[in-house]
């Protein structure tokens, strides 16, 4: 049975949950989280991109009882026309085949090889599938993706098809869902996101991020929120707690949760001075915010680029051990 996939029974809980002043919707008797080997490839020695991050993710996960091994699911490999759906035929069939313009390639931040093409689709479908598992059982996530910097014709970022662009345009397609919100709280604003989905009004698009932080040239989102360097835990989640309620007055079929941990104070791209206390609150008023409402809620990893990268791995660690309590 879908979570609550009707709009009208989801309004109706989340009433008696208000008025009650406690959480009635059921948990999921399980959670689904999506993982490929194929998230990992092989860079050239010296590349600053911390690719080794996804596994180190995976076997910390399961070495702390955070997820168990019956929870990982291989999600497979997406297909061209998947993401056709987000893409133009010419900026696919160059990535596919490797033929690319040089400055194309060296827009998108990595050399081009087959197994990028392969970690690029396999991305996406664990997007896919995760959001399928989401609208089933109200929560899944991808440990990759949210590749919010690949736009319609160009990949930018280290971002090469744009998985919550694909599987949001996928789920319409199919007639799962009639509108989709994006919470995006990862430091770098998703200009990718923003230019492929930002036009429709059936997608809702909310974004806080460094303000003077990468891309340097933003696409507007239905909702921008622009943080000053240093930005601490308390501004910040008096800024999201404002925020959440015009994700509740757009009512999506499901939320697309973009939660990278680049907005820690260790980490190297990031520029923002939240901890990691901070980050636990984060999730847990983005996620409780989710399960009250009976919004079905996909993770996508997002960034994270600390130094040491262990810093980055204990913060995702700290989301899905949020997401567990909040939902299993």
């Amino acid at each position: 049975m879908s979570f609550l996939r009707n709009r009208e029974s989801r309004k109706l809980l989340a009433l008696v949950s208000r008025l009650r002043g406690k959480d009635v919707l059921h948990s999921p008797l399980r959670m689904r989280v999506f993982y490929s080997d194929h998230y990992t490839i092989d860079l050239p020695e010296g590349h600053r991109f911390p690719m080794r991050k996804y596994r180190m993710l995976r076997e910390t996960l399961l070495e702390r009882g955070i997820v168990h091994q019956h929870e990982l699911f291989d999600p497979g490999v997406a297909t061209r026309e998947d993401v056709l759906l987000a893409h133009t035929q010419r900026y696919v069939d160059g990535v596919m085949t490797g033929t690319l313009a040089p400055i194309e390639q060296r827009r998108i931040g990595f050399p081009w090889s087959e197994s990028l093409v392969t970690r690029s689709l396999a991305t996406v479908a664990g997007c896919i599938a995760s959001t399928y598992a989401a609208l089933e059982d109200g929560f899944s996530g991808n440990l990759a993706g949210g590749t919010h910097h690949a736009l319609s014709d160009a990949g930018e970022g280290f971002c090469v098809f744009n998985d919550i662009a694909v599987s949001t345009l996928r789920m319409m397609s199919e007639g799962r869902i009639k509108r989709a919100a994006v919470i995006d709280l990862d430091v770098h604003q998703g200009n990718g996101n923003s230019e492929i989905l930002g036009g429709r009004s059936d997608v809702f698009i909310f974004s806080m991020h460094g303000a003077k932080n990468y891309p340097f040239r933003k696409v507007p989102s239905t909702l921008d929120i622009d943080l000053h360097d240093g930005t601490g835990d308390e501004e910040f989640l008096s800024l999201l707690e404002q925020s959440l309620p015009h994700i509740l007055n757009f009512d999506p079929d499901i939320i697309y949760y973009q939660c990278g941990v680049d907005p820690l104070e260790h980490d190297a791209l990031g520029r923002l001075s939240l901890t990691f206390d901070g980050l636990i609150q984060r999730d847990e008023m983005v996620l409780s915010f989710c399960k009250t409402h009976g919004i079905p809620v996909m993770m996508a990893l997002g960034g994270g680029y600390a130094d040491p990268i262990e810093h980055t791995v204990n913060a995702q660690c700290n989301t899905y051990r949020v997401a567990k309590k909040v939902f299993v």
